[in-house]
């Protein structure tokens, strides 16, 4: 029973004297795990953040189709944009008393390929992206609201270091997605009045003017082509009812959450033209599960590591037998069983797969805290905690497992070597 108690000091003596050979064996360790780590990490955090490109938006209404098109539509400024919704029902849903807020959305025009989006200064006051965290103007100031602001444009992040703008600069927007020739608003420039501070979002790659100026720029266009022989220059364009007739969507904030289904409903059912309005957090859940795969080959590269590391872990040990064959000889003749030689074995591949485990957890930490802050600013992941969360513990206790089951086969080996054979020297 005495030896029993030294078998842990023994393996941790052992493993100390070769502590120049496992020692790289164990940066491979720290390594594999940090990165397998990493990975559930960054696909729990990337999926949050993902779901929170559009934070605190109970609600985005639009006509009626398909969920996920309005969503990549309104948020991501991606695909086609479906039929427009009339100002007037925009109104009478902004009226509900359920409702505390709303953004109007209206898309459709581009300047050098980034969109452009026309809304109001409810869009700088409630829209949040992330841990509900709200826009900053990093450069000049936000657009004013009507007339005051009709030719004032504020830059995403991107936009403005991509083209290099800088507030005061005049800029051209173009009709639809892309430049074409005719297709272009040259007669009603825009001045750039303000950047806002980098979100990670498409925030970053959005121009964004006043509805008021959306109106201006099309009054002399009509289904989507300039009228010929007329054109209203910019300084008479004050003098028209600048008032939207339609809008692409808009974001709804409730004063309760519970109020959600019904608003809805009501929405589902608005009798003046056919609407839907959906939960943006179900809609990216759903359009996260169809991006599932490349999550997966990351994690599964991930393991593959892992187990590349623990195969130099078993290496390492079965070449190392054949040094320690004397020594493992001298302790069968100081009274160690056969289970007593195993279990050393084991131990010194547990304390490998212990500070393996531990180095790559502490290693993530500390990149966790160098990283967050300029993953959140520039690519919108929001690390939620820098602590291991209940998967990546699974994981730990994993890498542990592996590694003491690596240890089993040089145990088994080191337990049908001989007394007599550890003792007789090799001509």
């Amino acid at each position: 029973m005495r030896a029993w108690r030294f078998l842990l000091p023994l393996a941790w003596a052992s493993a100390w004297n070769r502590r120049a050979t496992l020692g790289l064996t164990l940066i491979a360790i720290v390594l594999a795990s940090c990165l397998l780590l990493a990975v559930e990490r960054l696909r729990h955090d990337v999926r949050e953040s993902f779901a929170e490109s559009v934070s605190g938006t109970d609600l985005i209404v639009g006509a009626r189709g398909s969920p996920l098109q309005l969503v990549l539509y309104s948020v991501f400024r991606l695909g086609d944009a479906s039929n427009n919704i009339g100002w007037d029902s925009y109104r009478k849903i902004a009226a509900n008393p359920a409702v505390a807020w709303t953004i109007p959305l209206s898309l459709g025009d581009s300047h050098r390929g980034y969109p452009v989006l026309g809304t109001n200064g409810d869009y700088f006051a409630h829209f949040r992206y992330g841990l509900k965290t709200p826009l900053a103007i990093a450069e000049g100031r936000a657009f004013a609201d009507g007339h005051d602001g009709i030719f004032e444009a504020v830059l995403g992040a991107e936009v403005a270091q991509q083209l290099g703008y800088r507030p005061g600069r005049r800029i051209v927007l173009s009709h639809g997605s892309g430049p074409l020739p005719g297709l272009d608003h040259a007669e009603k420039p825009f001045t750039v009045v303000g950047i806002l501070a980098p979100t990670g979002t498409p925030v970053d790659r959005t121009v964004h003017v006043g509805l008021a100026a959306i109106e201006a720029i099309h009054l002399d266009w009509q289904g989507g082509m300039p009228l010929p022989g007329v054109e209203i220059p910019a300084a008479m364009v004050g003098k028209f009812d600048l008032t939207p007739k339609e809008v692409t969507a808009f974001l709804v904030g409730l004063h309760q959450r519970t109020a959600v289904f019904g608003v809805q409903r009501t929405i589902a059912g608005f009798r003046d033209e056919p609407l839907q309005a959906v939960l943006p957090g179900v809609v990216l859940d759903q359009l996260w599960q169809s991006l599932a795969f490349g999550e997966k080959l990351l994690r599964g590269l991930s393991w593959l590591i892992l187990v590349l590391g623990l195969a130099g872990l078993l290496a390492v040990m079965l070449a190392g037998l054949g040094e320690r064959r004397r020594e493992l000889a001298i302790l069968r003749a100081l009274g160690a069983s056969l289970p007593h030689i195993v279990i050393l074995l084991l131990l010194e591949s547990l304390i490998l797969g212990l500070a393996g485990a531990f180095g790559g957890c502490v290693l993530l930490t500390a990149a966790s805290m160098a990283a967050g802050p300029w993953l959140a600013q520039n690519w919108g992941i929001v690390l939620h905690s820098l602590l291991p969360g209940a998967d990546e513990w699974s994981l730990l206790a994993a890498i542990v497992a592996v590694s003491l089951l690596a240890g089993l086969l040089p145990a088994w080996r080191a337990s049908r070597l001989a007394l007599a054979d550890g003792l007789t020297p090799r001509l």
